[in-house]
């Protein structure tokens, strides 16, 4: 029996919601389609590496160095091939709300958002040493 639309919906913000409170979780349990595409990558390659080692001992064999070449190029792009891992979905990062909802997140730029010090000011408006030395002065200050 088919999901309704509205269930349908509901399981992809549940899916949503678990990818991001734990994406290293989420993605150990995307299951077996996960698995067979790693495998299938790998039953490639090493064909790709034996197609490749072939053409190598066919070049020294006719001492050709095309075939040669040509069968270490195959074989590189076999291991290449191999442990590249698959593209599978990716995952809308995100906050989830108290309704269950998934915010996405909104990149903050470059360098960030700008932290406030307690006296309010911007941390990243002094300089890096003077920092250093109010943070110095501070806790010498405390074990007094």
């Amino acid at each position: 029996m088919p999901l309704s639309e509205n269930e349908q919906r509901l399981l992809e913000q549940m899916e949503q919601a678990l990818y991001a409170e734990d994406p290293k979780f989420a993605s150990q349990m995307q299951g077996s389609a996960a698995r067979a595409r790693l495998r299938r990558g790998l039953v490639i390659g090493a064909a790709g590496v034996v197609a490749g080692l072939g053409l190598v001992v066919l070049g020294v064999a006719t001492e050709s160095i095309w075939w040669g070449a040509i069968g270490f190029a195959l074989m590189v792009a076999g291991v290449a091939y191999a442990i590249t891992p698959p593209k599978g979905p990716k995952a809308n990062l995100g906050a989830v709300t108290e309704d269950g909802t998934v915010r996405p997140h909104a990149p903050a730029g470059r360098l960030g958002k700008m932290r406030k010090t307690a006296k309010g000011t911007d941390a990243t408006k002094k300089p890096f040493l003077r920092r250093l030395e109010n943070r110095w002065d501070r806790r010498r200050d405390e074990g007094q």
